[in-house]
């Protein structure tokens, strides 16, 4: 089952059977024990239509977004090669007990399908992040799956390791959608992959892909090390990292249409400016 937010409301998508959800609210949704059976028995409850052209918008409302780093084998070498010093940091975060978790982005930093992604004015290495977005309720239970794009300065953090926040956290840095993919308990997404492709001015500059089986840790040691001495009331989604990077020298421009595909959850398609 998918759940879509759109400018009419939410909607649960089964097949193709869809059903509007009145006065569904995310928050309270994913502060209940079981998210997962709640959205089924709304959706049994609902009248249902026939599935036609869904408008997508930014599928959450008050959710932090935080991400886990360093989680694919590509993304350490890439790391290692952009920094200035410390790079052995990052080969043996890679390999220690302890994930890299960080703090991405809130609500109002996040834009939906369609919607525009923004650049810093202060880097010139600018690159998309293709991610598989983890939904987790209060309770630390996955409740559903998207697409991330966690854009990042590459010449920020490989400037200096505590420009970190700088180079990830600014308005408009992070893309989710275009739905949430809600794990029914039957669904190994971890035998899925995302592909990325870029183009500019209808050329295609870059593409790429991935297996999110090439994940180094699982997706319950992630969680477990995010709800460490912290709560998440209405819920958190977690990046869980790119094994997906543009060459050395390539960075977005404006105009620049980034789209991301997860064959299970559909196309994330931004435009940056």
């Amino acid at each position: 089952m998918k759940l879509h937010s759109t400018t009419d409301g939410w909607f649960a998508q089964d097949g193709d059977r869809l059903a509007h959800l009145p006065a569904f609210d995310m928050d309270q949704w994913l502060a209940m024990d079981d998210p997962s059976s709640e959205l089924q028995r709304r959706f049994i409850a609902s009248n249902k239509l026939h599935v036609e052209e869904i408008r997508d918008s930014l599928p959450m409302r008050s959710q932090e977004v935080w991400a886990a780093g360093v989680t694919y084998l590509r993304s350490r070498a890439a790391r290692m090669e952009e920094s200035q010093f410390g790079a052995n940091a990052y080969d043996r975060v890679y390999e220690a007990p302890r994930p890299e978790l960080f703090f991405k982005a809130t609500a109002r930093r996040c834009v939906g399908h369609g919607q525009p992604l923004r650049l810093r004015d202060d880097s010139r290495w600018i690159v998309p992040e293709p991610e598989l977005a983890l939904l987790i309720a209060a309770n630390g239970r996955i409740v559903g799956y998207t697409i991330g794009d966690d854009l990042s300065c590459r010449d920020i953090e490989g400037e200096n390791l505590l420009y970190l926040p700088q180079a990830k956290v600014w308005d408009g840095c992070c893309a989710l959608g275009p739905c949430i993919l809600v794990d029914d308990g039957h669904l190994d997404i971890r035998r899925s992959s995302i592909h990325m492709e870029i183009r500019r001015s209808h050329e295609v500059v870059f593409t790429g892909s991935t297996d999110f089986g090439k994940i180094k840790r699982s997706f319950d040691e992630l969680v477990a090390y995010l709800f460490r001495n912290q709560s998440f009331p209405v819920g958190v989604f977690l990046l869980t990292g790119t094994g997906i990077v543009p060459p050395e020298g390539f960075s977005l421009q404006p105009g620049d249409e980034i789209h991301m595909e997860v064959p299970e959850i559909g196309v994330l398609s931004n435009r940056v400016r």
